[in-house]
């Protein structure tokens, strides 16, 4: 839903906090979520490690809005739906975020939410669709193997689970 984008983004950046390069992190440097790569083919433009520690609120939530929220279809989604979605896919990508939505709702895994997609999400209950989303997005994290990260993602998960449940009115 439309209305929760901004709900959406102080969740993420709650989660994604500030600054780091940790040279174990896939991303490399990230600031407030947004990866050094995403910004510069935002901005399309090389950027450098010092302009990433620069970026506001402001300076990436335009980047959230075109990047991923227009791209999961976060205006069509059910809320909390949405918000969930929006977390996976800033974590570990749209089409790893749109492949775990797609297997809970039991449609094609073609990583796109598509009309499909939606129609299948707008015929469940939505709580049902959070908690088995969550569960799915726990497995994934699980298969990674990454303990430096596991307990941290999965803590995302569960905080990002309690807010869509929160806003899908349960």
């Amino acid at each position: 839903m439309k209305e929760n984008l901004k709900e959406g983004l102080e969740i993420i950046l709650e989660h994604e906090g500030l600054y780091s390069d940790d040279p174990k992190d896939s991303g490399g440097a990230t600031m407030r979520g947004v990866t050094q790569k995403v910004y510069e083919n935002y901005v399309d433009r090389p950027v450098s490690k010092d302009e990433m520690k620069t970026l506001s609120v402001s300076d990436v939530t335009p980047i959230y809005e075109k990047e991923y929220w227009a791209r999961i279809k976060g205006d069509l989604l059910p809320a909390g739906i949405d918000v969930q979605i929006l977390d996976m896919a800033i974590n570990a990508g749209v089409s790893r975020a749109a492949k775990l939505l797609q297997k809970v709702v039991g449609t094609k895994v073609d990583g796109g939410i598509g009309s499909q997609t939606l129609a299948a999400v707008s015929k469940m209950n939505t709580v049902d669709v959070i908690e088995n989303y969550a569960a799915q997005r726990e497995a994934f994290y699980k298969r990674l193997n990454q303990p430096r990260f596991e307990k941290g993602w999965l803590r995302r998960n569960e905080k990002t689970k309690i807010e869509a449940l929160k806003l899908a009115g349960s």
